[in-house]
């Protein structure tokens, strides 16, 4: 079996977020010896397995939605589906662990909307028709661009395209993107055109009338090899009442 890792690193100070997460790391011989002598009352003589060192560890700051994570329904708005919205910790691990099937979309141009013919020509491509509980990914190879300013440039989906594979039983649907929806300066520049406020972050705002999940900061989606007939864990981090958990998801492969 070929485990493929498409996870983005927590960073600090990663240029790819939109808020800059802050690591404090503690050094063996700094911060860390510090909290040893505290808590042990010992002085580095004493640390004889160690050679006078102790814990290295890290304080972060930063927002849940930080490196590869995965959006609860909560994320989108306080109810779905009529009721109060799921928070990260209260979602089924069902979804997270389940066949994959992966989109190339990469001839959709940043600023353009994946729409619903782009799925179906794109599932056609792969000769595959979805199931529920499908784990899809949307190859839009925006993360070729991850460290520089044009990674926030990117396609996304659409209001209709989401509810389209929401409907069909799909409950976690991933980009390899900095978001799910189009840039925040493309739903800009056409509210400002229109002043149409359906240009607004349609796609998340979807999941208010049906519950979904979306794996944003993806990475690296070429290196599956395949459109279908591999699993996919996507596990999020248990953060009480959170909108978001970091996850590392995983493509496991049977060569």
């Amino acid at each position: 079996m070929r485990l493929v890792d498409l996870s983005v690193s927590i960073e600090h100070e990663a240029s790819f977020e939109l808020f800059p997460v802050k690591i404090d790391f503690r050094a063996h011989d700094g911060e860390g010896l510090d909290f040893f002598k505290e808590k042990f009352g010992v002085s580095e003589s004493d640390l004889v397995y160690s050679g006078g060192r102790a814990a290295g560890d890290e304080m972060l700051t930063l927002l849940s939605h930080s490196g590869t994570h995965v959006d609860a329904p909560f994320h989108y708005g306080p109810e779905s589906e009529g009721a109060p919205a799921a928070t990260i910790d209260e979602l089924p691990l069902e979804w997270f662990f389940a066949d994959g099937v992966l989109l190339d979309l990469r001839h959709k141009q940043p600023g353009e909307f994946i729409e619903i013919a782009d799925l179906e020509a794109a599932l056609a491509a792969a000769d595959y028709a979805l199931k529920p509980l499908d784990i899809v990914l949307l190859h839009t190879g925006t993360d070729r661009k991850l460290g520089t300013p044009e990674y926030f440039d990117q396609p996304g989906m659409g209001r209709e395209s989401t509810l389209w594979l929401v409907e069909q039983g799909i409950k976690v649907i991933g980009i390899d993107a900095f978001g799910f929806d189009r840039s925040f300066a493309a739903m800009k520049a056409d509210f400002e055109r229109t002043g149409d406020g359906s240009y607004i972050w349609p796609a998340h705002f979807a999941g208010i009338t049906r519950s979904y999940c979306q794996i944003e900061k993806l990475a690296k989606l070429e290196q599956i090899g395949r459109p279908h007939g591999f699993r996919v864990a996507a596990f999020p981090v248990k953060i009480k009442r959170a909108s978001a958990g970091f996850a590392r998801v995983v493509a496991f492969i049977e060569d």
